[in-house]
């Protein structure tokens, strides 16, 4: 499968031959050409001006990332980055992986005397709790559902343990790009918090719950009844050996018109983006959402008041890819976590199906720890947007 994007641009190499009588010369650019196609791996970067790049595998050395664009000025509160540090981490209680990271965040360019200087931001966050010998059993095998065939396929190499590249710990760096973005954006309000654990919903209209009680519970549901119901559903999972997934609500208040950019640059289009690149989510919607599909014109049209706001909110604050006032409001399926304590079916590197069972530390369910990364993706995405703006 790598040769075929080489044949794809094979036009340019038969140029290359036509040119260059010497044939040791081509076969150096054959080969180089092929190698780039084997070991590069893509897609670290996101943003256009407010730019984060991340790199780090779950048991190597340190986490890590770039954050460039960042204006100079902006005093920052350090505990409010170790706060929503301590929201994603492991091992914060009975219901998470038991890992134990301090998931502390090392900065090392970009600020002086506490405020921004406008250079790129560089930051490490050490792995101290790696159990390597956890994943020696897949060293040579692929779990179920899990990025480990796809990545030996494509790069030919791939780092087993806890999943390296893929594994979601990659997201502790997108939750410190998020929470100095937030800081760029004070006005701005963002609060995600579960909404659903596996067939457990919580059915309230967000504008009718206290979100200051979505820190008061594990779980990360702003209302308690639900949010015990969900936490003790979920402890009778991990006794099971399984998992589960669910779904974590979002809502941004305070949005300024004017975000977004048309036509492919939709407000919209970059939340999904960038909700759909966090590990485990298989869905997106905003607004009325797939309900809206159900729904006639004249049902789903918000009519406007005299200032410009709306007496309905079915558009999720943004029309035409662009936020319109209104609060931003999404929803973020997550699947269940592929690594189960049962015996399944796998294959190994030789084609050979063998059973496997899990091992190591794992999450019975995400989406209590996702509730951070999905605030801090939300704030990158509004905080380029803005950045935008502003060269207008």
């Amino acid at each position: 499968m790598n040769f075929v994007s080489v044949l794809i641009n094979y036009d340019f190499l038969k140029e290359v031959i036509r040119v260059n009588t010497n044939f040791k010369f081509f076969n150096l650019i054959h080969k180089t050409y092929i190698c780039s196609k084997l070991i590069i791996m893509a897609g670290n970067s996101y943003g256009t001006l407010y730019k984060v790049t991340t790199f780090g595998e779950s048991h190597g050395e340190a986490l890590g990332g770039i954050i460039d664009g960042c204006p100079s000025g902006i005093k920052l509160d350090f505990e409010a980055i170790e706060l929503d540090m301590a929201r994603r981490k492991p091992g914060q209680s009975a219901i998470v992986t038991q890992r134990k990271e301090p998931d502390a965040v090392q900065f090392l360019s970009g600020i002086f005397e506490g405020k921004t200087t406008g250079t790129p931001i560089g930051f490490i966050i050490p792995n101290t709790n790696q159990k390597s010998d956890d994943y020696s059993h897949i060293k040579d095998n692929y779990r179920p559902s899990h990025a480990d065939y796809v990545y030996d396929q494509k790069y030919g190499f791939r780092d087993y343990r806890g999943g390296g590249r893929s594994s979601a710990r990659e997201t502790a760096s997108r939750v410190v790009a998020g929470a100095i973005a937030k800081q760029m954006l004070p006005e701005i309000k963002i609060n995600a918090y579960v909404s659903s654990v596996g067939p457990i919903h919580l059915e309230t209209p967000y504008q009718e719950l206290d979100f200051s009680k979505t820190e008061s519970n594990p779980v990360r549901c702003p209302d308690e009844k639900s949010a015990a119901i969900m936490e003790e559903y979920i402890r009778d999972i991990r006794k099971q050996g399984d998992t589960v997934g669910g779904v974590v609500s979002c809502v941004i208040q305070n949005v300024p018109v004017g975000l977004g950019e048309p036509v492919f640059d939709k407000l919209h289009a970059e939340l999904g983006k960038a909700m759909l690149s966090i590990n485990a989510v298989k869905g997106f919607e905003y607004g009325s959402g797939f309900s809206g599909s159900e729904m006639k014109g004249s049902e789903h049209n918000d009519l406007y008041n005299p200032d410009g706001t709306t007496k309905t909110n079915l558009s999720g604050g943004i029309q035409g890819g662009i936020s319109n006032g209104m609060d931003i409001y999404f929803r973020v399926a997550f699947k269940p976590v592929a690594t189960i304590m049962q015996t399944q079916d796998s294959l190994d590197n030789k084609g050979n199906i063998k059973p496997m069972t899990g091992k190591g530390r794992h999450d019975p369910c995400v989406v209590p720890r996702a509730v951070p990364i999905v605030e801090a993706m939300a704030a990158i995405v509004l905080a380029d947007f803005y950045l935008i703006n502003k060269t207008y």
